[in-house]
């Protein structure tokens, strides 16, 4: 089976819930995720991103889905400590309150370790694991304050699995592996549920362009299906998780892959 199954419609799965989702411009998982939030009857997301044209069109097309789910969008880097600030806050007053949060932003690459540099590798744990640990500081607060709340992050199976060139990738989202489960155990003192996908590969745009095709390709045919994920096939777990139907999953990783690659 390598061709992808038709498109899961919404079956009110986040009815009156908020949403916040960082790196959620674009074609990406992110996106993905805030299409399906809409969908599933939230009645607001905002969706964060750093690229201004890309932000405003993601906005755009998520307020077209629905006229009952209030849309909006702030730039935000999470390797900035007040822009994940200010998001927060921005969300906070938005969407009357957060109910959840998905960490979706992150940065991989491709480079040995023998010719990594200190900044590749600082860049990218700074943007995937320490970026989810500071939106995730920054939420909890709120979500304390409420006694309820859930928050989704997303890893990847190279937190469990060895791949060339990925040292970085594999490090940062194996810590935010190690976060969802550690968090996960502290905020559930107040009500507050953590957890985690770990996707093994979904094909979008932004994929396409870090890595070469032939390398995509072969991961792909190793996947029980013949073939990559549908990003919207990842924000359908995503989007269980947030969702009442995972009332008592706290600091659990589920993979969104075949146990073969």
């Amino acid at each position: 089976m390598n061709k992808a199954p038709d498109y899961v419609p919404g079956h009110g799965l986040l009815k009156g819930r908020s949403v916040l989702i960082t790196a959620a411009a674009g074609k990406g998982i992110g996106f993905a995720t805030a299409r399906r939030a809409v969908e599933e009857g939230a009645r607001a997301v905002m969706v964060s991103d750093i690229h201004q044209g890309r932000l405003d069109q993601a906005v755009a097309d998520l307020q077209a889905l629905s006229p009952d789910c209030a849309v909006f969008g702030q730039i935000c880097n999470v390797t900035v400590e007040d822009e994940v600030q200010a998001l927060v806050a921005a969300a906070e007053e938005a969407l009357g309150g957060t109910d959840i949060l998905v960490n979706n932003a992150g940065l991989g690459g491709l480079k040995p370790v023998v010719e990594m540099q200190d900044d590749e590798w600082t860049r990218v744990l700074d943007v995937t694991l320490t970026g989810t640990m500071r939106m995730t500081r920054a939420m909890l607060p709120f979500m304390t304050a409420r006694k309820g709340g859930a928050i989704v992050n997303n890893a990847s199976v190279l937190g469990w699995r060895a791949q060339k060139g990925q040292a970085h990738y594999a490090a940062a989202k194996a810590g935010v592996m190690a976060l969802t489960r550690c968090s996960g155990l502290e905020a559930a003192d107040h009500g507050i549920r953590i957890n985690a996908v770990s996707p093994s590969i979904a094909m979008h745009e932004f994929l396409a362009r870090s890595a070469p095709e032939e390398a995509l390709k072969a991961l792909a045919d190793r996947e029980a299906f013949g073939r990559a994920a549908e990003v919207w096939e990842v924000a359908n777990v995503i989007i269980f998780l947030a969702s009442d139907y995972a009332s008592y999953m706290v600091g659990e990783v589920v993979s969104v892959s075949s146990q073969r690659a």
